[in-house]
């Protein structure tokens, strides 16, 4: 599910895209080298080191206005039948550019949210403008996104749950570790600013994992 910014409820959710107010069919390419399939959600998508920045301080009140979407977003996926991610494009001057939630409940385990963001950039924005521009997401990039971000330009990710703490989760949970290893952003892209996790979303965040394998 793909929206733009602060777009209303529209009833039940199907597969389609909204980008600033228009519904629209599109295939996106992104530039460079094509980035490998990595299932999101249930396989897990982090290690269980230290992410690039746990500073709570390095997030401020718009930042965590944008990440209480995501995880919005993210709960719009589990009830819609996918895994519970969500992600926010945001531009240098704060618009909201493009929202996308998780969809690999079809059987697509690229479907995630961050990777749609990246081929819509890479399609739709000048250099210039990916490159001061904003991912925030409810959960940190698996390495298949922190690749499609990188090759697309954009600029910093702020995250409201980490990818060693889903790891942690869904070990927890039971569920099988991911068939590709799972690595931080910063091991993927290493030049990309990174900020998160918040501690009191990322609980959020973690619950919604849990419904989603009660």
């Amino acid at each position: 599910m793909i929206l733009g910014s602060f777009a209303p409820d529209e009833g039940p959710r199907t597969v389609r895209r909204r980008v600033v107010g228009s519904l629209v069919s599109s295939t996106f390419a992104l530039p460079g080298p094509a980035a490998p399939s990595i299932p999101e959600g249930s396989q897990g998508q982090g290690d269980t080191g230290t992410s690039a920045h746990e500073d709570p301080t390095m997030i401020d009140d718009k930042d965590r206005t944008h990440l209480e979407r995501c995880v919005e977003l993210a709960s719009d996926a589990l009830a819609s039948g996918h895994e519970p991610f969500g992600s926010v494009l945001v531009s240098k001057d704060g618009d909201v550019l493009f929202e996308a939630f998780n969809e690999v409940g079809g059987g697509d385990a690229t479907r995630h949210p961050e990777f749609a963001i990246a081929r819509w950039a890479a399609q739709t924005l000048q250099p210039d403008d990916r490159a001061a521009a904003t991912v925030y997401t409810s959960g940190e990039h698996c390495p298949m996104c922190s690749a499609a971000h990188a090759w697309a330009g954009l600029g910093r990710i702020v995250y409201a749950s980490s990818s060693s703490q889903l790891t942690q989760w869904l070990a927890e949970l039971g569920v099988a570790p991911s068939p590709v290893r799972p690595l931080p952003i910063n091991e993927v892209a290493p030049g990309v600013p990174v900020d998160g996790p918040v501690a009191d979303l990322a609980e959020r965040v973690r619950d919604l994992h849990r419904r989603k394998r009660a």
